[in-house]
């Protein structure tokens, strides 16, 4: 063999050689946009599910406090219905007709509650600014609620309206003796 044809099948070796790293280098560089795209579409994938489950979320709290607003129109008729029951002359207490208007407010109350509401717990419980709404002070056990002016009232868990109370003061009542 020549001189000339060493060299140029050294050559071509070397070419080879060079083409091989090359497409190494280009399969590496290939194989980290792969990853590269992988890791993208799973944070992509996990995003959307996380997405998707909080809109169910909060689709779940639009409609399950979409009634409120009616619900708190309400209020005040059922408030209503409450203080006429506990005014009817005694006369009158068990006739028909009261025992019917007793029904009607059952009714309406049930159909409240089907609807997630429920009354908010107040005479002989610990204020608490969250749940009542503090609107003056009178004697009793201090940080105490002594009296409802008005019923409160959660929607599921949110209050929707809280119940307006008095709070005691840390004096005893006078009906209470000391001592003991």
């Amino acid at each position: 063999m020549t001189n000339e044809g060493q060299t140029g099948r050294f050559q071509s070796e070397n070419a080879g050689s060079e083409d091989i790293e090359t497409l190494e280098k280009a399969l590496a560089e290939e194989k980290a946009k792969a990853e590269a795209n992988l890791a993208g579409w799973q944070r992509a994938q996990a995003d959307f599910i996380n997405y998707k489950r909080r809109s169910e979320q909060e689709r779940e709290e639009t409609v399950k406090l979409a009634s409120a607003g009616l619900i708190l129109c309400l209020l005040p008729i059922l408030d209503d219905f409450e203080r006429a029951a506990h005014a009817f002359p005694l006369q009158h207490a068990e006739g028909s007709w009261a025992e019917g208007f007793r029904l009607i407010e059952r009714k309406l109350k049930s159909a409240l509650e089907a609807q997630g509401l429920c009354a908010i717990e107040a005479v002989g419980e610990p204020f608490d600014p969250r749940l009542h709404e503090a609107v003056n002070q009178d004697k009793g056990k201090e940080g105490i609620i002594v009296r409802e002016l008005e019923k409160g009232y959660k929607l599921y868990d949110r209050v929707l309206r809280p119940a307006k109370v008095v709070v005691g003061n840390g004096e005893k009542p006078m009906n209470e003796k000391s001592g003991g």
